[in-house]
């Protein structure tokens, strides 16, 4: 696995190959999946969930339901943080705190309004360090991007998306970004980006720093998973090659 794209997830099919289909993500990110786990379009070209009435999974996973009742059935499914979903219904009455939803494959669900934002807005740089807080001890899955597991570059580029900016998938193209300036380590502010590797031009690992010396990663150094480290401590002091301030 190189990575992952979402419930939800509207991607561009590049080619086709015996029931796999190579894709390209909203961060230009290029890799093959099961052509069962895509649905087309059709006539609407925006794409699912861009429009209307939208909402964005807030929790840090949600579960999505047959009716209003979380112990009549099991979840329909369990969906990752930041999935945005299609409302068709806002319940009422004994339904009220629940919301129905259109799924890509046209199906309809229930969730509870408490998992959800419905005008999720950017964060500031103070609120993203928080927001990253809030995955401390998740495990490390390699490849995912995704509140069922990130990589380090995965959980990096969360964070910056939360603050309305799209950045490249790995470790190595977020430290070549164009989107982001070289600064010295000693000039660090919270938010900038640490780049980890045997050399400048061999960045292998990614994290963002918080202040007071210390940067939140996802790592499987010590214990697998979103943690926070010292740069005073090793490896990282060894390591840290780079430092970015995105513009």
């Amino acid at each position: 696995m190189v990575s992952q794209a979402i419930l939800g997830s509207n991607v561009d099919v590049l080619e086709e190959s015996s029931g796999w289909e190579r894709i390209r993500t909203s961060d230009q990110y290029i890799g093959w999946t099961h052509a069962s786990e895509l649905r087309p379009l059709g006539d609407d070209a925006s794409g699912y969930a861009t429009s209307g009435h939208i909402a964005q999974v807030s929790s840090l996973s949600a579960n999505l339901y047959r009716e209003t009742d979380v112990a009549a059935h099991k979840p329909v499914m369990t969906i990752p943080f930041e999935t945005r979903l299609e409302i068709v219904a806002e319940g009422k009455g004994d339904d009220a705190g629940w919301l129905q939803v259109r799924l890509p494959d046209q199906r309809t669900a229930w969730i509870q309004s408490g998992d959800v934002d419905l005008a999720p807005h950017k964060l500031s740089i103070e609120e993203s360090i928080t927001l990253g807080r809030r995955f401390l001890g998740l495990t490390y899955t390699w490849g995912g991007r995704s509140s069922f597991g990130y990589d380090c570059s995965g959980f990096t580029q969360m964070l910056v998306r939360s603050r309305g900016i799209t950045m490249p998938r790995d470790a190595d193209l977020q430290a070549a970004w164009t989107g982001a300036v070289a600064i010295h380590r000693k000039k660090m502010r919270a938010g900038d980006l640490l780049c980890f590797g045997n050399a400048s031009d061999h960045i292998t690992h990614t994290g963002m720093f918080i202040g007071h010396g210390r940067f939140i990663h996802d790592t499987t150094y010590g214990h697998p998973g979103v943690q926070i480290s010292h740069l005073g401590d090793q490896p990282w002091t060894r390591l840290l090659v780079a430092c970015r301030r995105i513009k």
